[in-house]
């Protein structure tokens, strides 16, 4: 008797493979767009090469041990060693990479489908839009018609007349009947204000706004297109260029790096005195790893669970990596903080030592200058940042003194150059100074009535401090002239030429985005109990919710056997004929029992009804030979005699 290690696997078709190894490239897809490009390009690439190099015959061992190793490498290259997230996603993508090395069988093709089903839905731990939901559902339709042509091909049923779209069209029907089920899942499951569990943080953190501001460190976030916010004002809106959305105040200066004291955080906020002019608005937040919400300058009024720093920053208590939104207003300040507490004072006015003497020494000029005129510095600075300056991303590292480099030699740069500069020099001749960070400006979207904020739109500019007045936002990169300011990422989008087309695709794009995030992944536990007040069901907690899906699941589950077994039934012509025969004789108390042979139920009705009995046996007769012996035959006569006859 041979050995169990002896018996060979069932083998699978080329056409199967071909499904198989499309299937698993399709929701590796989902996958792959959530990485690093370079690592996504060399899984995509490793992929692709595994699958030409294994179709003829499997890779040996010893070299699928050195791919496994050379991946696993390459992951923690690009992820380092923190585990985390996307450190999974990827470790998860290169193993559907080089799996199809060792996939010939029926089993390993079931093997391989069952871990690529789990890549488009591992994508969801790092992006919930409505891209990665249309990947995922069309990696699980194609997992299921190649898992259903695989069974074909074991029970030796696989013929030319099964084609995908019969098979699609089965998936299909199955889908639909698990519907109610799901949307009860969605609608009706209670939903928790905080989760009952959490996942890993990420390995790598999302583009956001930092604590902090050194040269050349805002490249690549003033790269990036993609949304950092939308924003929706009720009632009137203030123009774009008025719009400053305020994150991170930066007070600590080393020569070099901007950074902001975290004990400052938590001193109250300060007074402030505003006018009768309000925003009340409402922002959608993309998800970043941290904690740092950003507002128009200045809040006055914000949602609870925000705490707002003596400098009007407003902070969370828990890192904000979903999508959030938050109520707000705020209003222009007519003075911010007009008394200025002495260790403050001396915070907003302390400069490293040994760095930047040229600029201090024009600092000690002006003010000698100027006497006790702190308005007449500040106008002087940003005359000569408009009459010499202009701006630029290409600008070289600086050496030592940055901030003397910026403004006597290069006399270029961007926003971090100009608010570092500004800032230093104001505090040289005397006056209190800080680094605002944030947004500026924005866009309205033309398909919806709100506002995108680019993470591309990030900026510093600066905030003095003036007698009476307190607190006042000076740009100084605004103060550059429109006519000197070349080479921003806007110039080169509009010297490309002819892209009207294209922005409006994004912004469809985009507000199909915000639906998505209003409609599905904004639908949270506050959502949920507003959508039954509205149908009369106030007052119900989660334990009535919990009833209330539950009678709903109970309600679905048993539409889903029914259907199931209706379609097992009556699937067959013949067969649904020969059911609505035996609903007839039901009707008369005459109904075949579950376990009684068509022609045992015959003899029975003959023995209490004599008058028609020649008529249901010879049916009865003929529907058991059709049904077991003639199955493929041509049935089309005995269907309509049995839809014909009567008891």
């Amino acid at each position: 008797m041979p050995k169990a290690a002896d018996l060979s696997l069932p083998a699978i078709d080329t056409g199967s493979r071909l499904w198989t190894l499309a299937t698993t490239g399709l929701c590796l897809l989902a996958l792959l767009l959530q990485l690093p490009a370079s690592l996504a390009t060399g899984i995509g690439a490793a992929a692709l090469a595994v699958a030409a190099a294994s179709w003829r015959k499997p890779i040996p061992a010893a070299l699928r041990i050195l791919m496994a190793l050379a991946m696993l490498a390459a992951v923690l290259s690009v992820m380092g060693l923190r585990f985390g997230r996307d450190t999974g996603c990827a470790m998860l993508a290169a193993m559907l990479a080089i799996k199809p090395a060792e996939t010939f069988s029926l089993r390993d093709s079931r093997s391989l489908l069952g871990f690529a089903m789990f890549a488009p839905f591992a994508a969801f731990l790092l992006d919930q839009g409505p891209l990665m939901m249309v990947l995922a559902l069309l990696g699980a339709l194609a997992g299921l018609v190649t898992l259903q042509r695989l069974a074909d091909v074991e029970a030796f049923v696989l013929s030319a007349s099964s084609s995908p779209l019969r098979r699609l069209e089965q998936v299909g029907k199955l889908v639909v009947i698990g519907l109610p089920l799901m949307l009860a899942a969605f609608w009706l499951f209670p939903r928790f204000s905080s989760p009952l569990w959490g996942v890993p943080e990420r390995a790598l953190s999302r583009p956001g706004l930092s604590d902090s501001m050194s040269p050349g460190g805002w490249l690549d976030l003033m790269a990036d297109d993609s949304p950092a916010l939308r924003a929706q004002f009720f009632g009137a809106s203030p123009k774009s260029e008025e719009m400053y959305w305020r994150g991170p105040v930066l007070w600590d200066f080393d020569g070099r790096t901007w950074t902001q004291p975290l004990w400052m955080r938590n001193l109250p906020a300060e007074a402030i005195t505003t006018g009768d002019l309000r925003w009340d608005y409402q922002i959608e937040l993309e998800p970043t790893d941290r904690r740092q919400l950003v507002a128009l300058d200045l809040p006055v009024e914000t949602p609870a669970g925000v705490h707002v720093s003596f400098d009007y920053g407003l902070y969370v208590a828990t890192p904000l990596s979903s999508l959030t939104r938050w109520r707000m207003q705020s209003a222009p300040p007519t003075s911010f903080e007009p008394r200025l507490k002495q260790v403050l004072r001396q915070r907003a006015l302390t400069l490293p030592t040994g760095y930047n003497p040229r600029t201090l020494a024009l600092a000690a000029q002006w003010r000698r200058e100027a006497g006790d005129n702190d308005d007449a510095i500040v106008r002087r600075a940003l005359g000569w940042v408009r009459a010499e300056f202009a701006y630029t991303l290409d600008t070289p590292l600086p050496g030592r003194h940055a901030v003397d480099e910026f403004l006597f030699d290069q006399k270029r740069g961007y926003c971090e150059h100009f608010s570092s500069a500004f800032v230093v020099l104001m505090r040289g001749a005397g006056i209190p100074a800080r680094v605002v960070t944030g947004y500026v400006g924005g866009y309205r979207n033309a398909f919806g009535n709100y506002w995108v904020v680019r993470r591309m739109d990030a900026h510093a500019w600066a905030e003095v401090w003036m007698p009476q007045r307190g607190w006042v936002r000076v740009d100084p990169t605004a103060a550059v002239a429109p006519e000197r300011i070349y080479d921003t990422l806007e110039d080169r989008a509009a010297s490309a030429g002819g892209l009207d087309g294209m922005v409006r695709m994004a912004d469809f794009g985009d507000w199909m985005r915000r639906g998505w995030n209003d409609f599905v992944l904004g639908f949270d536990a506050a959502r949920q109990l507003q959508m039954l007040q509205r149908v009369g069901a106030n007052g119900m907690g989660t334990a009535g919710l919990g009833v209330l899906f539950g009678l709903f699941a109970l309600s679905a589950l048993g539409w889903m056997a029914w259907l199931l077994a209706r379609g097992e039934r009556e699937r067959d012509p013949l067969l649904r004929a020969w059911h609505g025969l035996n609903a007839r004789y039901a009707r008369l108390g005459l109904a075949r029992e579950p376990h009684e042979p068509a022609l045992t139920w015959a003899r029975r009705i003959a023995a209490t009804r004599p008058q028609g009995a020649n008529v249901l046996f010879s049916l009865s007769r003929r529907f058991v030979a059709a049904r077991y012996a003639d199955a493929n035959g041509d049935h089309g006569a005995l269907i309509e005699e049995l839809r014909r006859h009567r008891p």
